[in-house]
């Protein structure tokens, strides 16, 4: 099974039930929504503070520059996982993984994480929400070019944790057994066939 992400939203979907053409959209934008915050954080790396007032003392350059790098490659990481909401690989495992390929994914597996990290990136943006309309206190910059700037590459931020909580209502709806499904498929063939007999409940 091929993986493909870095690429606009398929007109189709791969998973046994169709996806919602909004879900595909929202799940293959998130990472180019997140992509001008992971850009604009990199000078950072190098002790250029983008305009931001702040004394704190610098880290070394031999922190800075891997934590930095690696926040914001774990940041596209995360939101390119995000599509795995919307796409096959999200309900079997490849098969070029080692061990688990080829195995379904328990939907508690997939909905669990995407609910409490989305959880948790709503609380983030609601906190950056409240810091740039004065009620936190937030970071001062230069001039208000400086603080432009870093509220259009961030604010972009804010919508990742509502898009994965959307993205996980969806696949949970898209996942859960339909009415009627209660027993294996297998055993309300052989109930029907006069081999078993289902428990009336």
């Amino acid at each position: 099974m091929a993986i493909k992400l870095l690429h606009a939203a398929p007109a189709t979907s791969d998973t046994e039930q169709p996806v919602p053409r909004w879900a595909l959209r929202a799940a293959y934008a998130l990472p180019w929504l997140l992509l001008s915050s992971c850009l604009w954080r990199l000078p950072f790396a190098f002790h250029f503070d983008m305009g931001q007032l702040n004394d704190a003392p610098l880290a070394p350059l031999w922190i800075t520059i891997p934590y930095v790098f690696g926040l914001s490659v774990l940041t596209e990481l995360v939101a390119l996982l995000s599509i795995g909401l919307v796409r096959g690989w999200g309900e079997v495992v490849p098969s070029w993984i080692p061990v688990i390929g080829g195995r379904r994914v328990p939907p508690t597996a997939a909905v669990v994480p995407a609910v409490v990290g989305g959880l948790l990136l709503t609380v983030i943006s609601v906190w950056m929400a409240l810091t740039w309309v004065g009620v936190s206190d937030g970071i001062a910059y230069e001039n208000d070019w400086w603080q432009a700037l870093a509220r259009v590459c961030i604010t972009p931020v804010a919508l990742w944790g509502p898009i994965v909580l959307a993205l996980a209502y969806a696949y949970h709806v898209r996942r859960r057994p339909a009415r009627g499904q209660g027993m294996p498929h297998d055993a309300l063939a052989s109930a029907a066939a006069g081999n078993v007999r289902p428990v009336v409940m």
